[in-house]
């Protein structure tokens, strides 16, 4: 197989033209090619050039040997002898005592959903607990939530079937460097179950929370059909060690208050950011944990056609874009990090409670980001030196989330809604009295109100330097019409479930943190290619590196 990089073509000729460049590179005539597909494409959008895709192709030719000794010097081209698969682990001999008890995975996010996928696959179905209940179920606990404000505290936008990322953009960007093609494997299956094919090519996939849904519960039915046992609405409560100090048993309680000990020797804990109470179980029961830095801040939203405008330029308007996105990130004079993150075009902000009393907001986007507004969390650098006065355990950081958000739900006006502020207003460091050409569209109420009053005077400060940076990057970001709406508080985990890094388990032999909530992902790629590290772990009895 030969891969070709770097092969440009105008969008307006991409579909009849794609074929012919191929040829053209590898000398060859369309008859010598037995098959070709799209690896990556990116869309090359830079001022004053052309709309163009770029490409990375995978060829296969007639006698490819002489092809590639005619053209092997030319540059952006490849030569693989074979394309490198995922391979699915089998139980190493030494893990069968191990593995003759069933697994018990605790989370239905990414990292239990692959974690149970790869053990079902290789004849070791799991026991898989997820406190909250199916997506189809959960999606309608969130929609009175946000339209009667009724918060079911193990079904919201936090718990249940498919994590926190199933009311979000549904990215699938990662930074984990992938030489054992876990990553692949993750794209691969959710295409199986649902996901647009798009995603396995494109520079920056995505799925949008609609279509994330029906992937999760397609991915469900595979790993029950394996024969995976999966509980809803059920929680981890407690667990038993042997003499060894090793996992032995582990106590389920469901929401009618059924109680059963099951006995284990792998409890894998792909427990999410907001498994606060599961944080304080393993804090009594001895595990060790640290607190760690995170981010928190506030989610900002402008018009999509703004963002469009300020991204594309001359090409706005054009029938090959879709809706523009943007990250960015500042260091303040300071050295404290501003970044943007998660950014939903054609999106909206959601009310993201998994607590009473707390406002908490997070962005989603549809497949088609089609909304008028465009989205993204508005984050500064927290360390644990911010939050000591919160405590001296590992759980400080929680407390810090718990505080922010209380003062959130007060700020505006104690029913759920949240406090909402002009990005003109939030500069002059006055409250705002309503709103102008960007219209919130935070899913419950929305108030006029002074975030100043709440975050403290680090965050703020921090934010107001950001934006005003961030406008230099991105024309129209200070546009004093865009919206503030308080607070982010649960773009990653507080705490640190620590591991030891080449069995991936914890301080107590058999348990196997992992994902987002253990402090080991960044989103749904990582955290499911984490939950695949996790599973390997268990069944080779060490890390495949």
């Amino acid at each position: 197989m030969i891969r070709i990089t770097q092969l440009k073509m105008p969008i307006a000729e991409e579909t009849q033209g794609l074929e012919t460049a191929i040829c053209k590179r590898l000398d060859i005539q369309p008859t010598q090619m037995r098959s070709w597909k799209i690896y990556r494409r990116s869309l090359d959008a830079r001022r004053g050039r052309e709309l163009a895709y770029v490409y990375t192709v995978d060829v296969q030719v007639e006698k490819e040997s002489k092809v590639w000794g005619a053209i092997r010097k030319k540059q952006g081209l490849e030569r693989l002898v074979s394309e490198y698969l995922y391979h699915l682990p089998q139980p190493s001999k030494e893990q069968s005592k191990i593995l003759s008890y069933r697994p018990v995975v605790v989370g239905f996010g990414p990292a239990g959903i692959f974690c149970s996928l790869v053990l079902a696959r290789a004849g070791i179905p799991p026991i898989v607990v997820e406190r909250g209940k199916p997506v189809e179920d959960r999606a309608k606990d969130v929609e009175v939530f946000w339209t009667e404000r009724v918060l079911q505290p193990e079904s919201n936008v936090q718990f249940g079937e498919g994590g926190a990322g199933t009311f979000s953009d549904g990215k699938l960007n990662t930074l984990v460097k992938d030489k054992n093609r876990r990553g692949r494997f993750v794209l691969e299956e959710m295409v199986k179950a649902g996901a647009p094919e798009e995603i396995l090519y494109v520079n920056k996939p995505h799925v949008g929370t609609d279509r994330l849904r029906n992937m999760v519960r397609n991915l469900r039915e595979e790993i029950i059909s394996l024969g995976g046992d999966i509980r809803f609405q059920t929680r981890l409560t407690d667990f038993q060690t042997g003499e060894q100090g090793e996992i032995r048993k582990v106590l389920l309680e469901s929401t009618s208050g059924e109680r059963e000990w099951v006995e284990t020797r792998a409890l894998m804990l792909g427990i999410g950011h907001s498994a606060r109470d599961t944080f304080a179980l393993l804090e009594k029961c001895g595990v060790a944990l640290e607190p760690k830095a995170f981010a928190m801040g506030l989610r900002i939203e402008h018009l999509q056609e703004a963002v469009n405008r300020a991204q594309y330029r001359e090409h706005v308007g054009s029938p090959f874009l879709g809706a523009a996105d943007y990250k960015l990130a500042y260091h303040t004079a300071s050295g404290r990090g501003a970044y943007t993150f998660c950014m939903c075009p054609g999106g909206v902000v959601v009310a993201s409670a998994s607590e009473q009393e707390g406002v908490v907001t997070n962005g989603m986007s549809c497949y088609a980001r089609d909304g008028v507004n465009a989205n993204s969390a508005l984050l500064v650098t927290v360390t644990p030196d911010d939050y000591q006065s919160y405590g001296a355990g590992p759980l400080c950081g929680v407390a810090f989330q718990r505080d922010l958000e209380h003062k959130a739900f007060l700020l505006g006006g104690g029913d759920w809604s949240a406090p909402v502020q002009r990005v003109g207003d939030y500069l002059e460091k006055r409250p705002s009295d309503g709103w102008g050409r960007v219209e919130p569209s935070f899913t419950g109420g929305r108030k006029p109100a002074n975030l100043w009053e709440i975050l403290p005077e680090f965050m703020a400060r921090t934010l107001e330097e950001g934006i005003r940076a961030f406008d230099g990057m991105l024309t129209g970001f200070a546009d004093p019409d865009a919206i503030l709406t308080g607070v982010e508080s649960r773009s990653s985990s507080p705490v640190r479930i620590l591991r030891e890094d080449r069995t991936l388990q914890s301080s107590v032999p058999g348990l196997y943190p992992m994902g987002e909530g253990a402090g080991y992902a960044g989103g749904i790629m990582s955290a499911a290619m984490d939950g695949i590290k996790a599973a390997e772990a268990l069944l080779a009895g060490q890390i495949q590196r």
